[in-house]
C-alpha cells in the first residue's frame, strides 16, 4: 500500500495542518479513519477547506460524538472500532501512484479499542510515518518516546515535521531520534489555503526525497 501515516507526539500539536500540507505537496488523498468529537467541526472538514481540488478528501469510517479516546467514544455509542474494517477501507482507497495520507488521533499509544493502538494500525497499514511535534515543556521526552516506540515496532519513519513557534530543541530531537527533518510549519497568522499551499511547496522537495528512500 502507498500509505503515509501522520501521527503526533501528543494531542493538539498540529497534525491536521501538517496533514493538509503533506497532502497538498503530494497531490494526495487524505483520510482520517476515526474522528472522536465533532461539535466544533472535524479534521476532515478542516483539510477539505484548506486544500486545493487536487487533494481528494475522504469521509471518516468512524465518526464518534464524544471528544475522547476512540475506544471510550466508541464504547459510549455501543460499538467497537474494528481493525479489519479500517484496513479494508484503506485497500479500497488505494490509487496507483497516488499516496493516501492517513491522520491518526492523538499519539501512537492512543487506543482504538481495548487492545489495539494507533501504533498497531500504522504497522498494519504498511505506512511510512511522519511525526508532528511542537515545542513545549516535556516535548523532548514525548518526541523521543514516540521515536523509540516506532523503532521498536519496526515501523518505517519518513521524518519529523515541527509546528508552531520556533523550536530550540529541533536539532537535538532530530539527532537523538535518528529521524530526519522534513519541515517546520510556523504558527499561522491566518490559517487558509494560501498558507497551506505555501508550506506545501516549501516542504515538497525534501518530502519527496525522504519518501523515496
Amino acid at each position: 500500500m502507498n500509505n503515509i501515516f501522520i501521527t503526533g507526539i501528543g494531542t493538539g500539536v498540529g497534525k491536521t495542518v501538517a496533514s493538509a500540507c503533506v497532502a497538498e505537496a503530494l497531490g494526495a488523498q487524505y483520510w482520517k479513519p476515526v474522528q472522536a468529537g465533532f461539535e466544533d467541526g472535524t479534521d476532515t472538514e478542516t483539510v477539505r477547506e484548506l486544500t486545493s481540488p487536487q487533494v481528494t478528501v475522504h469521509d471518516e469510517l468512524y465518526r464518534l460524538a464524544m471528544p475522547a479516546s476512540p475506544h471510550l467514544a466508541a464504547r459510549a455509542e455501543g460499538i467497537v472500532v474494528q481493525e479489519e474494517r479500517i484496513l479494508e477501507r484503506a485497500r479500497q482507497l488505494q490509487q496507483p501512484g497516488r499516496p493516501l495520507v492517513i491522520e491518526g488521533a492523538g499519539g501512537l499509544m492512543v487506543p482504538l479499542n481495548g487492545d489495539y493502538f494507533f501504533l498497531d494500525l500504522a504497522r498494519a497499514l504498511g505506512a511510512k510515518v511522519i511525526v508532528v511535534a511542537q515545542n513545549y515543556l516535556g516535548s523532548i521526552n514525548h518526541s523521543l518516546l514516540t521515536a523509540m516506540a516506532l523503532r521498536n515496532a519496526g515501523v518505517p519513519v519518513a521524518g519529523w515535521i515541527f509546528s508552531g513557534a520556533d523550536h530550540s530543541n529541533e536539532a537535538d530531537v532530530v539527532e537523538w531520534s535518528g529521524y530526519p527533518l522534513i519541515s517546520h510549519i510556523p504558527a499561522a497568522g491566518r490559517l487558509n489555503p494560501e498558507f497551506v499551499a505555501l508550506h506545501a511547496g516549501l516542504m515538497q522537495p525534501r518530502l519527496l526525497e525522504l519518501l523515496s528512500r
